[in-house]
This record gives C-alpha cells, structure tokens and sequence, in this order.
C-alpha cells in the first residue's frame, strides 16, 4: 500500500488516501517520492480549469526520490537510483515526434496527473523513457520544480537557438520567470527583467537581471523598443502584447510559456514589417531534461523555494494560491 494526498472534487481540499501502487509493467519504473514541488498547473487541475481532471485527484509532477522498482525490460535505470518525473510520465515512442526526439509534443503522451496519480503521493509509477536521473551534486531538495517550471524556460532557449550574445527579455517574475533569469544569465545573454512589483525589482537583480523594466509605464517599455532578440512570457494573465512586441528587435522572438486562456490580441504590422516571430511551447524532452539538470549543475542554478511537509499540503496550496510564494514551493516527506 501506499500513502498519497488526494482532493475528492474540484477545489476541495487534500485529504491522506492509501492505494494499490498495483503490478509494475515491463517498462515502468516505482520511485519512492521524497520531494514534489508544487505547480500553478497543479492548481489549475486541481480546480479543473483544463476540463480534464479525474478525482479523486492526486496532483504533482515535480517529484524526485529514489527507484524502488524496476520492470523487467527496464535497462537504463536501476534500484537505488536518484532519479525526477516530470509532467508526462510516458511516451507512445513510435510517432515521428518521440522518433524524432521531441518527445513533449507526443501526441499520445501520458500526463503525470492526468488520469493517474502523481507525485503528492509516497510512491509513484512512470515509463522508464520519462524517468530522468539526477546528476551527481545536485541539490535534491530544489530540484523537483526543475522537471516542470526549469525545463519549460529552458526548453525553447535550446529550441530557438538563443545565442549568449542576444538581448533578452522575462515578462513576469513568479516561479517560472525566477528561474528564467538564472538560466539566461548562465547562458551569458544580457538580460531585462519586466515585473509590475517593485518588492521583486532587487530580487531580480540578484537572480541574473542586468536590467529591470517597470511593466506598468509605458515610457520604459518605449525606451526600449526594438531592444531585444528574445522575450519570454512567463505569466498567465492577459497583457498589452503589441507594446512588448514593439520592444522586440528586427527578426525578434516573443515565446509564450505563461498559459493565458485569452485570445491573444496581437496586430500584425510590428511582426510583419520586422520579421518578427511568435512562438510557444510546453516543458522538453528528456534528453533536453537531462540537459539542463546538468546545465543548472555546472551554473549553480537552484530555484529559489520554499519548503513544506506533505502534512501541510493545504497550507501550501493556501501560499500558491495567494501569490506571495517566493518563487517554487516544494512538498517534502
């Protein structure tokens, strides 16, 4: 038996479950969770915003911990293993995207918490194909919020080919945008923090900034117009898009990471006249996981977190929700 915390309806609160972890498959691997950090999208499921939430819910898809069990076909990963899970947790492995290395734009991938219980849980299976080992010195504690909000920064600077030339730019510094500033920075890219909050302006400075822009007034944005190669967007709300796409640079790259369920309302002159691209993009695959785990390795990049008992779930779903986490909270057995 193991032992999970699961929300019996949508937006109730967590309750202690027991469950069968049931029979492992040939390919899947049983790890003992240690650590799950706690995701904005943990929340949107849990209140089933995305419409496809299954209850009881049992939410988490930055889990770490050890490999308690492998299938008999299982050949990568053995037990004893510190190894992460992250939002899917398998892959068909035969479509011309997982064929092809992109296996996070699988059609048939499988959700961590979608259908199946995640990581808010003592034991959790997955695929060994989405099950990624933790490099040597890394910091475990920290390093759950990378599987989810680090690789969905990370994933499109590999992607686009982000250059530690170009001048880039993080819209919305929260849990994905924090880590966003460190990785540009390692990278070696001059970087602009946009944040509506002066409480964070230092902090951004500290996490990798070189410059920070006041989002609410409209003479920053302007003196920074044509500025930069690369913004990412971190946020889920609805903002003036057209001013921050004016401050992108001839051939510039604005990239959506924040979900925001609104129409984008975007004029298409400021892209067509400089040749300018919009983009989008969820978490990476394991190979680019593993890529930047040992990226953050090498750069000392860590999430800035804040750390609860499972116990105190509620407590911390209670801290998210406010908005006042600083940045990533982490769920800790």
């Amino acid at each position: 038996m193991a032992k999970a915390f699961a929300a019996p309806e949508a937006g109730a609160k967590f309750e202690e479950i027991q469950f069968e972890v049931g029979e492992l498959g040939k390919d899947e691997v049983e790890i003992n969770v240690e650590h799950c950090g706690i995701c904005h999208s943990d929340l949107s499921m849990l209140n089933n915003e995305w419409g496809f939430t299954q209850y009881p819910f049992v939410g988490g898809h930055e889990a770490v911990g050890t490999v308690a069990a492998v299938g008999d076909d299982v050949k990568t990963l053995q037990v004893g293993q510190k190894v992460g899970l992250g939002w899917h947790s398998g892959y068909c492995m035969t479509c011309n995207q997982c064929m092809s290395g992109d296996h996070n734009l699988c059609a048939s991938g499988e959700a961590s918490i979608g259908g199946r219980f995640g990581g808010f849980a003592d034991k959790v299976k997955a695929k060994e194909a989405a099950v990624v080992p933790l490099p040597e010195n890394i910091d475990v504690v920290s390093a759950g919020p990378l599987f989810c909000g680090g690789i969905t920064v990370f994933n499109p600077m590999v992607q686009f080919d982000v250059q530690p030339t170009d001048k880039v730019g993080v819209i919305g510094i929260g849990g994905l945008g924090h880590m966003a500033l460190m990785f540009l920075n390692a990278w070696g890219c001059e970087v602009t923090a946009f944040t509506s909050s002066d409480s964070k302006k230092e902090e951004a400075i500290k996490m990798g900034a070189h410059n920070v822009i006041n989002s609410r007034s409209e003479e920053e944005l302007q003196s920074v117009a044509g500025k930069f190669d690369y913004i990412i967007s971190t946020v889920n709300v609805k903002l003036n898009w057209d001013a921050y796409i004016s401050t992108l640079a001839p051939k510039g790259r604005f990239h959506f990471v924040g979900a925001t369920v609104e129409p984008l309302d975007i004029s298409l002159f400021p892209l067509l006249m400089g040749q300018r691209s919009i983009s989008a993009s969820p978490v990476g695959s394991p190979v680019n996981i593993a890529k930047m785990l040992d990226f953050a390795v090498h750069h000392d990049v860590k999430p800035v977190i804040e750390q609860y008992s499972f116990n105190d779930i509620n407590d911390a779903f209670e801290r998210l929700e406010s908005g006042n986490a600083r940045y990533r909270i982490v769920l800790s057995w």
